[in-house]
C-alpha cells in the first residue's frame, strides 16, 4: 500500500530540512522525500497530513535490553547474563526476546523503532546483538538485522561477578588476560579451519570461536562495555593488538580522553546519561559529555541501556544533552544515523531517504521540546502507534492474531 506524508515540517536527517514537505512510502520501504511540488503521489495513495507537525525517521536505541530484561518481571523475565561461562561469544539475545514485553510499546511512544538488544555486562564477553523492530508479533517479525556485533565487557561488572565465585577473572588484569586469550584461540581456530577446508577436510566447528572468527575478520564489531577512562584505553589497545572494529559503550569517561578517540575515529554509543552516580566507575558521569565528545569529533549515539534508563526518555537525554553543550543538529543525529551507521545499519535506517524503511515518526513539534511527543509512528511503512487527544493515552497497534 502507497501512502504519502504530506505538509509537515520533514527532516531528513541526512539532508536539509524541507519545509511543506512529503514522505513517500510503499512495501514498507521509503520511495521518496522532498518538496510537495517535486514528489509524484500515485492515484489512490492514501494521504497524511502531517501540517503543523515535524516528521523524522524513527529513533535508535543502539544499546537496550528490551525484551531480555522484561520490566517487572523480576529474575523470571530477565535473560540479560548467562554468568556460567566468561566467554559467551556463543550466547545470542535473539533467543531471549519477549515480543510483548511493555518496554516495546513505551519505546513507540518515544518514537523509537529500532533498537539494538545486546547481552549483559556480567562476562568478559557476553554474547551476540540482534537488530530489531519495536513493533511486531514475533520476534522473527520484528528482525531487520542478526549479525551485527559481539557485547563484551570491562570494569567493576565482571570483575565483580566472577571475583565474587572466587574465579577468574576477578581483577581488570584477569578480564583482559580472558579476551586475549579468546582472540588468540579463535584466530588458531580460524586458521586451523581453513587449512582443513582448503584441503577438503572436515573439521569441528565451535560455535564459540566461530562467533570470535567473524570479529577478528570484519565480519562483526565488537560492542565494549566499558566507563572509566583507563578502561577505554584499555579497550582500545586490544582492538588494535587484534584488528577488529572497536565501538565503545557507555563512554562515561570518554570525555576527559576525547582527543584520544577522536584521533583513533573510536565512535561511543554514549550513556544512560540520567542516572545516579551509582558506583565508582561512574563517578565523573556529567550530562555535558556528549557535546564534549561531538566537538572533539567524536560520532556519538546516545542510549538509555533500557531498562535502566525508560527506552522512551531516548529524546529527553538528547535535549538535555542540549542543554549542556551539544548542538541540536548532532543531538538529532545521534538519535538517527548516527547509532545506523556506527553499527553498519545505515543502508536500512537512520534517514527519510529512498530505499530505508519506511519507520517514520509524526512529532507535534520539534522533539527536542520535551513539550512535544510522537502522534503517528509508522514501522516498515505501517501505522503501529498514535496519541489519543481526546483520551490524553497512545494507542498501540494490536501485535495479537485474530481470526
Amino acid at each position: 500500500m502507497t501512502e504519502a506524508i504530506t505538509g509537515g515540517y520533514v527532516v531528513p536527517v541526512d539532508g536539509d530540512p524541507i519545509d511543506g514537505g512529503t514522505v513517500l512510502m510503499d512495501g514498507g520501504r521509503i520511495v521518496a522525500v522532498g518538496p510537495e511540488a517535486d514528489v509524484d503521489i500515485p492515484d489512490g495513495a492514501t494521504l497524511i497530513d502531517a501540517s503543523g507537525s515535524w516528521v523524522l525517521p524513527g529513533f535508535i536505541d543502539a544499546h537496550a535490553h528490551l525484551g531480555v530484561h522484561e520490566e517487572g518481571e523480576g529474575w523470571s523475565g530477565n535473560d540479560t547474563n548467562e554468568m556460567t561461562d566468561p566467554n559467551g561469544a556463543r550466547f545470542r539475545a535473539i533467543d531471549g526476546i519477549d515480543p510483548y514485553e511493555v518496554g516495546f510499546d513505551d519505546a513507540l511512544a518515544g518514537g523509537v523503532t529500532s533498537v539494538v538488544i545486546k547481552p549483559g555486562s556480567g562476562n568478559p564477553i557476553g554474547g551476540q546483538t540482534v537488530g530489531v523492530k519495536t513493533w511486531g508479533r514475533t520476534v522473527l517479525d520484528m528482525l531487520f538485522a542478526e549479525g551485527i556485533s559481539v557485547k563484551s565487557a570491562l570494569g567493576e561488572n565482571p570483575k565483580r561477578i566472577w571475583g565474587e565465585q572466587k574465579k577468574t577473572p576477578s581483577t581488570r588484569l584477569g578480564v583482559a588476560a580472558i579476551l586475549r586469550e579468546a582472540f588468540t584461540k579463535a584466530r588458531n581456530y580460524a586458521a586451523q579451519r581453513d587449512h582443513a577446508l582448503s584441503e577438503g577436510k572436515p573439521h569441528d566447528v565451535d560455535l564459540t570461536l566461530e562467533t570470535l572468527a567473524k570479529v577478528l575478520d570484519g565480519e562483526l564489531y565488537w560492542d565494549q562495555h566499558t566507563h572509566r577512562a583507563d578502561d577505554i584505553v584499555t579497550a582500545v589497545r586490544l582492538a588494535e593488538e587484534f584488528g577488529y572494529k572497536l565501538v565503545v559503550n557507555h563512554g562515561t569517561e570518554g570525555h576527559l580522553i576525547a582527543d584520544f578517540l577522536a584521533e583513533r575515529d573510536v565512535p561511543v554509543i554514549l550513556g544512560p546519561l540520567f542516572t545516579s552516580r551509582s558506583k565508582v566507575e561512574v563517578r565523573h558521569r556529567t550530562l555535558r559529555s556528549a557535546g564534549i565528545l561531538a566537538r572533539a569529533g567524536v560520532k556519538i549515539a546516545i542510549t538509555t541501556d533500557h531498562p535502566v534508563i525508560p527506552v522512551n526518555f531516548l529524546v529527553y537525554q538528547a535535549a538535555i544533552a542540549v542543554k549542556e553543550g551539544l548542538d541540536p543538529e548532532t543531538a538529532l543525529r545521534s538519535l538517527t544515523i548516527n547509532p545506523a551507521s556506527i553499527l553498519g545499519l545505515d543502508d536500512r535506517i537512520g534517514a527519510l531517504k529512498p530505499g530505508l524503511d519506511a519507520d517514520v515518526v509524526i512529532w507535534s513539534g520539534d522533539p527536542l521540546d520535551v513539550m512535544n511527543r510522537a502522534m503517528r509512528v509508522f514501522v516498515r511503512g505501517r501505522e503501529v502507534y498514535h496519541f489519543d487527544e481526546a483520551t490524553g493515552e497512545g494507542v498501540v497497534a494490536d501485535r495479537r492474531y485474530r481470526e
